[in-house]
């Protein structure tokens, strides 16, 4: 999972990870974490995800961070905001009004630029990266949050039958990530391969979508 690899996504429009409508995980779930009307909502590896529009109409305040200059280009347009855009170490900080991307290498974020967060929603983050990249990810996420509540969206199926991305994410690798530092609930588990044309043409028998609630442990 090179950078070019996404690039290439993109500038292909190879998008079959971008969904057309808010996840309606996030609509059910996301009043179980007591946000206040301001709440800053982190989404790593956003794209241009239609979910930031909706926690925008919904009062909130969205912080995305995206590789592809082209996404958050589509995002922005997209929602009718004219962005500032300057520079930060590791690419390009597009801000308009409650919405902020930080355009680059997540990896080069550090918690200083990202300011605090309330939640973290991981749709298509975790899930995208394989294996060997997918601790240190979970450990910059908690780095750059100090471990804020997260709603999660992991995958399951048998990678067999498909190469990711996205990719199956266990719920003992979920708590393998995050149970030193979050109490783990799942909130629930769909087998959504009817409405997943590319794994059920690739011949995958299952394939599962789970969302998890991570609470901060006290400290």
């Amino acid at each position: 999972m090179e950078h070019d690899f996404w690039q290439a996504r993109w500038k292909n429009d190879e998008l079959g990870f971008h969904l057309s409508f808010v996840h309606p995980i996030l609509k059910r779930n996301v009043s179980r974490f007591g946000l206040a009307g301001d709440a800053r909502v982190f989404l790593p590896l956003c794209g241009k995800t239609l979910d930031i529009g909706w926690l925008l109409e919904a009062g909130y305040r969205v912080i995305g961070a995206e590789l592809s200059e082209i996404a958050v280009g589509q995002l922005f347009e997209a929602l009718k905001l004219v962005p500032d855009i300057s520079s930060w170490e590791g690419g390009q900080y597009w801000h308009a009004g409650r919405l902020t991307i930080f355009q680059g290498d997540i990896f080069r974020l550090d918690a200083d630029d990202l300011g605090p967060v309330d939640l973290v929603y991981d749709r298509a983050a975790l899930v995208a990266l394989p294996p060997s990249m997918r601790g240190a990810y979970a450990a910059k996420i908690l780095a750059l949050t100090h471990a804020a509540p997260q709603l999660l969206i992991t995958f399951e199926y048998d990678p067999a039958e498909k190469a990711g991305p996205p990719f199956p994410v266990l719920p003992e690798e979920v708590a393998g990530h995050y149970a030193g530092s979050h109490t783990i609930a799942e909130l629930s588990r769909k087998d959504v391969l009817e409405s997943s044309l590319n794994f059920k043409e690739a011949g995958v028998t299952r394939f599962v979508e789970v969302a998890w609630q991570l609470l901060s442990r006290p400290r």
